[in-house]
């Protein structure tokens, strides 16, 4: 799990839409990565019209806003479509970038142990490095609190 002042991990991903995004052709950019467990869940879908209602204050801070699950391409595309969303949703089907970034973990729901993504949210600087990470992420209030601290990069 990258830690505060590492460089964030690399990656490229394909994204709703198509084509594909690499974090390290981003920069000069601070980028905001929020990783979620499945398109189309309640707190899934607060949490991305969360960032879609700020994604121009992001974008007037020079902020890239990006959300990510293991959710497909196509999945992405109605999640998007149905909801209005206006973040970009990149696709980590095989798990590797939320396992490099230490979002997969082990969760107990009803008694029972799977493994799934930890909401969590990584704010990366311009030159790469993690800036703020936050862990086991709360919905409500969350987005404005990243966007202050994008803000006070």
């Amino acid at each position: 799990m990258p830690q505060t002042g590492e460089t964030a991990p690399d990656f490229t991903l394909p994204r709703d839409g198509g084509g594909d995004v690499t974090l390290s052709a981003l920069r000069p950019a601070p980028v905001v990565l929020y990783f979620y467990p499945r398109d189309d869940t309640s707190g899934c879908t607060k949490e991305a019209l969360a960032f879609t209602e700020l994604a121009d204050d992001f974008a007037a801070a020079g902020v890239q806003v990006y959300g990510i699950s293991k959710d497909s391409v196509a999945k992405h595309d109605k999640f998007r479509d149905k909801h209005g969303l206006g973040v970009p949703l990149l696709s980590d089907a095989d798990g590797d970038v939320c396992e490099r970034y230490g979002v997969w973990v082990e969760k107990k729901m009803y008694g029972k142990t799977f493994h799934g993504i930890e909401r969590s949210t990584f704010l990366i600087d311009g030159a790469g490095r993690i800036a703020r990470t936050w862990r086991k992420v709360k919905v409500p209030g969350h987005a404005d609190e990243v966007l202050n601290a994008a803000r006070a990069l």
